[in-house]
C-alpha cells in the first residue's frame, strides 16, 4: 500500500490505458455461476461410424488369451510309439549282443574294448535320460506350484499361501534377481498376512524382476526376428531363423522362471506354445490387420519385406508371450500381464509419426 500526502494509506486501483484522466476503478463484485449440465449438447458417435473402431478391434485381435499346458491323456498314438520304442530297443540289444561275440570270437582284446565301450554309452545314456526325466519333472512341478498358489489365493488360507510361498522362494533361490524379494519375505515371516494379500506380496517380490527381464528377452527376440527377416533373401531362411529365434526364447524363458528342461522338455514347450497359437487363432496374421494397427500411412511408404519383418516380430512377440504365460510359476494376480500392444511401438517406433504425416497430406 503506498501512502498520501496525509499520511493514510490508500488503496491499489485499476486504470484503463490510455484514457488521459485516469478514474479509479469501483471494486466489482463476483456473482457465483450456478453450474451448468452439459448433457443435452454431448453427442455419442455411434461405433458403426467411430473412425478408430477398427484400429481397437485390430489391437483387441492382437491379444492373446492366457495360455495353459495341454492335458496329458493316454492317447493310442502314444501306446503306438511306447511299443515301437521297445520293439527297437529289443532289436538293438541283439545286435549289440552278436557284435560282442563275434569281436570274442576273433580275438579277446576287441571284445573287451567293444564291451567298455558298450558300458560308457550306457552310462551316458542314462545320464542323458535322467537329465531328461528331471527337466520333465521340473517344469510339471511348476505347473502344480501355478496350481496351488492360484487355490491358495482363491481360498483364502494362510497356511496354504505360506507353504505355495515356501515352494516358489526355493524355485528360484538360485536365480541372483530374486535376492531382493526373499530379503523382504524373509522379513514378513512372524507377521500375520491373510492368504490372497500374501500371494500378491509374493508375487510382487520375487517376480516383477523376473517380468521385466521377461519383456526384455521377448522385445530382443522379436527385434532380432523382424530386421533379418527384412534382409533376408529368402523365405526358407525367414522359417528357419523364426523357428530358431522360437527355441531359443522359449528355453530362456523356461531358465528364467526356474525351468531347466532338456530336449524333450523343450520340445514339449513349443508343442504346448503352437498348440495354444492354433487354437487361438493367432498363427494367421493378415496384412490387412497390421495395416490397421501400424497406420495406413505408414503401410503405404514401407516396401513389402520390411512389412513382413514387423508381422514376423509380432509373431515372435505371440510366442514369447504363451512362453511366459507357460513357464511362470504364479498366475497373474498383482502384476499386469504383458501384451502384444507393450511391443508393437517398439517394433514399429515410426509407427504415429508416418501416419500423422499422411493425415496432414
Amino acid at each position: 500500500m503506498s501512502d498520501d500526502s496525509n499520511g493514510r494509506s490508500r488503496r491499489p486501483g485499476a486504470f484503463s490505458v490510455g484514457e488521459e484522466n485516469p478514474v479509479q476503478a469501483a471494486p466489482q463484485s463476483r456473482v457465483p455461476r450456478s453450474p451448468a449440465s452439459f448433457d443435452d449438447n454431448v453427442v455419442l458417435t455411434p461405433d458403426a461410424e467411430d473412425p478408430f473402431r477398427e484400429t481397437t478391434l485390430a489391437v483387441e485381435a492382437l491379444a492373446l488369451p492366457e495360455a495353459s499346458p495341454r492335458k496329458r491323456r493316454l492317447s493310442v498314438g502314444k501306446i503306438a510309439i511306447g511299443a515301437l520304442g521297445i520293439i527297437l530297443s529289443l532289436a538293438a540289444g541283439l545286435w549289440v549282443d552278436r557284435l560282442l561275440r563275434d569281436l570274442f570270437t576273433r580275438a579277446d582284446w576287441l571284445g573287451y574294448t567293444a564291451l567298455a565301450v558298450v558300458a560308457i554309452g550306457l552310462l551316458a545314456l542314462l545320464i542323458v535320460v535322467a537329465r531328461e526325466l528331471s527337466g520333465m519333472m521340473q517344469l510339471t512341478a511348476i505347473q502344480k506350484l501355478k496350481s496351488e498358489t492360484e487355490a491358495a489365493a482363491t481360498s483364502g488360507n494362510t497356511k496354504r499361501a505360506r507353504s505355495a510361498q515356501t515352494k516358489l522362494v526355493h524355485l528360484l533361490a538360485s536365480n541372483p534377481r530374486t535376492a531382493r524379494g526373499r530379503t523382504r519375505l524373509k522379513e514378513t515371516e512372524g507377521e500375520i498376512i491373510d492368504g490372497p494379500h500374501l500371494i500378491e506380496l509374493t508375487e510382487r517380490e520375487l517376480l516383477s524382476p523376473l517380468d521385466r527381464e521377461a519383456r526384455r528377452l521377448i522385445l530382443a527376440a522379436s527385434k532380432r526376428v523382424s530386421i533379418v527377416t527384412a534382409v533376408s533373401p529368402r523365405a526358407l531362411v525367414d522359417l528357419g531363423y523364426v523357428l530358431y529365434e522360437s527355441a531359443r526364447l522359449i528355453r530362456s524363458m523356461a531358465e528364467l522362471y526356474g525351468g531347466r528342461p532338456g530336449t524333450l522338455g523343450l520340445l514339449r514347450l513349443m508343442r504346448d506354445v503352437i498348440a495354444h497359437l492354433a487354437v487361438t487363432g493367432s498363427i494367421a496374421a493378415g496384412d490387412s490387420l497390421i495395416q490397421q494397427v501400424l497406420g495406413h500411412g505408414l503401410a503405404s511408404k514401407l516396401s513389402a519385406r520390411l512389412g513382413e519383418g514387423v508381422i514376423n516380430g509380432l509373431m515372435t512377440a505371440r510366442i514369447g508371450i504363451a512362453a511366459m504365460d507357460l513357464c511362470r510359476p504364479m498366475p497373474f494376480r498383482a502384476l499386469k500381464r504383458p501384451g502384444i500392444g507393450d511391443f508393437l511401438a517398439d517394433l514399429s517406433p515410426g509407427a504415429g509419426r508416418a501416419g500423422s504425416e499422411g493425415d496432414e497430406k
